[in-house]
């Protein structure tokens, strides 16, 4: 291979001084070469074989489960109960499991979630490979994929999901056409949200690519606050066919363990604690430890989720349904399902893993940029340090100095007239007393 003599990183490099996390050197091999390294047909899913979904008309919850309290464990998951989803962690040849837009007959139709039927037909077609984004709420700014080789262009669609709310933003900035394009990005425009909370919705096509692309082989998921500076053929080929995997996500920066990342969650106002604490308190009943070097080759239980790079075969499929089922149930924050979903699955001695790389290895293929309403604020502190007012100047001094010589000002004419007459009284007086004397003397 190439790279073969490149020597990688066994850790991150250290950051400069208020630098934060920084990218490390990655091998890339030219984007043909890279195609050339494609696997021709799909790896063989170890022991599941057939995957299908559950569906019905009008799914009813049966238990109070998980999140419920804060929007999670919805009609659009289809309310699986307990026993339901610990069955679904037993690994068998074929399988149903709950997987999202269980109200329909196809994603995007009548399930929530919905998309208009031209836009669903584009994405029912057959693609080798696929790029999706999400925007919900006018939360991030799209950004432009950088470094992308003209094959690339032809071959690999670029499909961002967006809400009404964003659609009509993009539109009345003159960003939107009538062809739906904004740069590479194909706007495909959301309907019938199942969630209130934006970051819930982001989880759909984040998790369940496979569900809306049912025939896609491929598929790189990046957050939108990302923007991508590598040809998504490298990008495989580095983090999927160079490694035989077929799920692809980087791990955390500094924190390795669910327990670290849950307090950093309530520290940073990412979710309501109280929610928070159910999940991980739900998770230790079922054995969850912190992270150890006892769990190697294993090297960290939390993801920096914000990129996935998936071959859609049914392990991995069943790996990002299962995964979408505890979103769906506890809380949004993904990083802290990750490890529970991956480990029950190997626990079932499946010949299947995920490739954790490093976040420095991430960074070097996307630029992370600041959510939108983080730009508005700077913009906004920017904009108030510009037309800041100087403090005034202090009252002027009795006695004025020119600037020009130092000397002091002229008096004004009415002080000058006042010591005029005190002058002219003055030589009055000693001119009498001079004739005074001249008269005494003789």
């Amino acid at each position: 291979h190439p790279c073969q003599n490149f020597a990688s990183l066994s850790s991150p490099p250290a950051a400069l001084h208020g630098s934060g996390p920084r990218p490390c050197p990655v091998c890339y091999v030219p984007v043909e070469e890279a195609i050339a390294r494609m696997p021709e047909v799909p790896p063989p899913s170890p022991i599941l074989r057939r995957l299908n979904y559950h569906s019905e008309l009008k799914p009813m919850r049966t238990e109070m489960n998980g999140d419920f309290e804060f929007g999670g464990d919805s009609e659009f998951g289809g309310y699986p109960a307990l026993r339901q989803r610990n069955d679904s962690f037993t690994i068998k040849e074929t399988m149903t499991v709950h997987c999202g837009f269980v109200k329909g007959c196809k994603p995007g139709y009548e399930t929530g979630f919905d998309i208009d039927i031209d836009d669903r037909g584009m994405l029912e077609k057959f693609h080798n490979t696929v790029v999706a984004s999400a925007i919900f709420g006018n939360y991030d700014e799209i950004h432009q994929p950088e470094n992308v080789s003209e094959i690339s262009k032809r071959n690999i669609p670029f499909f961002m999901f967006v809400d009404e709310e964003t659609e009509t933003y993009l539109r009345n900035s003159s960003l939107l056409g009538s062809d739906m394009h904004v740069g590479l990005w194909r706007i495909v425009v959301v309907h019938n949200l199942p969630y209130v909370d934006a970051r819930r919705n982001g989880k759909v096509p984040k998790l369940l690519l496979h569900r809306l692309f049912p025939r896609t082989r491929y598929s790189l998921w990046i957050d939108a606050k990302l923007q991508l500076l590598v040809d998504p053929y490298q990008i495989l080929e580095r983090f999927l066919w160079r490694q035989n995997a077929t799920f692809a996500i980087s791990r955390h920066y500094t924190r390795f363990s669910v327990f670290e990342e849950a307090e950093a969650n309530k520290a940073g106002g990412k979710y309501q604690n109280a929610s928070i604490d159910h999940q991980i308190e739900f998770y230790m009943k079922e054995g969850l430890t912190p992270y150890t070097e006892a769990k190697l080759p294993i090297t960290s239980d939390v993801p920096e989720g914000c990129v996935l790079v998936r071959e859609h075969i049914p392990i991995t499929n069943l790996f990002s349904c299962l995964w979408f089922n505890e979103v769906d149930r506890f809380t949004s924050r993904d990083q802290l399902s990750f490890s529970t979903v991956r480990d029950k699955i190997q626990s079932q001695q499946v010949e299947w893993s995920v490739n954790m790389f490093l976040d420095c290895e991430r960074r070097s293929f996307v630029r992370q940029d600041y959510h939108r309403d983080v730009l508005r604020e700077k913009a906004r502190s920017k904009m108030a340090r510009k037309t800041r007012l100087p403090p005034p100047l202090p009252p002027p001094s009795r006695v004025t100095v020119s600037a020009a010589a130092g000397r002091r000002q002229m008096p004004s004419k009415s002080a000058a007239v006042h010591r005029m007459r005190e002058k002219k009284t003055g030589s009055r007086r000693r001119r009498k007393s001079t004739q005074k004397g001249r008269e005494s003397s003789f």
